[in-house]
């Protein structure tokens, strides 16, 4: 049960809460809940991922903190800016599989429209915005729709621009991610070799503090904004005139 191998029958919450003197009914009946949801496959189980464990604890959160040093997160990418990234990706991601990809992240974005929403805090770095994945007409349509995404009630976007100089977070990308019930606040992060994820109390406090002061030197939610567009109206004027009046140059949204 502890390693994930099988899951928990109403049985074993029973005797488990026989065990550690689990006397409250309702407490009782809440672990009882858990267990049952826990039988219950997720939509994302039918997908070969890797990263199906982060997914699930995706769904599961009512807050989600981001800070990206290198990509735009996932809950915020477009689908062409999807696929520039999985077509660089090594080894070489197939097309079918990036195709099952962009499904898989187009489907989790949804969190951002369900009732209740997800909040979403994002900090991002301003080499994330001039990196050209994909290229001009990709970058365009990415920024426009990081524009409207930032005008949601649930979603804040603050950029930290270059000129800030040095920041606590330069070298990494992270993800905090909590919930409305008992479940300990949750660090997640991901490189070349693996991820990570961290819930000691020293941890997620260390992570929680460089957060809060990348939100003190970053723009402000509306400076971001008109920052963001900057950004976007420079990344126009790369792009081809016959592309752009074509219509191919408007990007799309996610």
């Amino acid at each position: 049960m502890e390693t994930g191998s099988r899951s928990l029958t109403l049985r074993d919450v029973r005797d488990l809460c026989d065990l550690y003197e689990v006397t409250d009914p309702a407490e009782r009946e809440h672990l009882a809940q858990l267990a049952i949801e826990t039988r219950q496959p997720g939509w994302w189980q039918s997908y070969d991922l890797s990263f199906a464990t982060y997914v699930g604890l995706e769904a599961a959160a009512t807050t989600l903190i981001e800070f990206s040093c290198a990509i735009v997160p996932g809950l915020l990418q477009t689908s062409e800016y999807m696929r520039a990234i999985f077509k660089a990706s090594l080894p070489e991601t197939t097309a079918e599989r990036a195709e099952q990809y962009a499904e898989v992240r187009l489907t989790r974005q949804r969190l951002l429209t369900r009732d209740p929403p997800l909040q979403l805090v994002a900090v991002l770095d301003e080499a994330t915005l001039q990196r050209a994945v994909g290229g001009p007409t990709v970058m365009a349509g990415q920024l426009d729709w990081l524009v409207t995404a930032a005008r949601a009630p649930n979603i804040t976007i603050q950029v930290v621009a270059n000129a800030t100089g040095a920041h606590p977070a330069m070298e990494s990308s992270f993800s905090i991610l909590e919930f409305s019930d008992n479940t300990p606040t949750l660090v997640y992060v991901e490189g070349l070799v693996g991820y990570i994820y961290l819930e000691r109390p020293q941890d997620t406090i260390r992570y929680r503090a460089v957060f809060e002061s990348l939100v003190k030197v970053a723009l402000t939610p509306q400076e971001s904004v008109g920052f963001m567009t900057e950004i976007r109206e420079q990344y126009k004027k790369k792009i081809p005139k016959a592309l752009f009046s074509s219509g191919r140059g408007r990007g799309g949204t996610a």
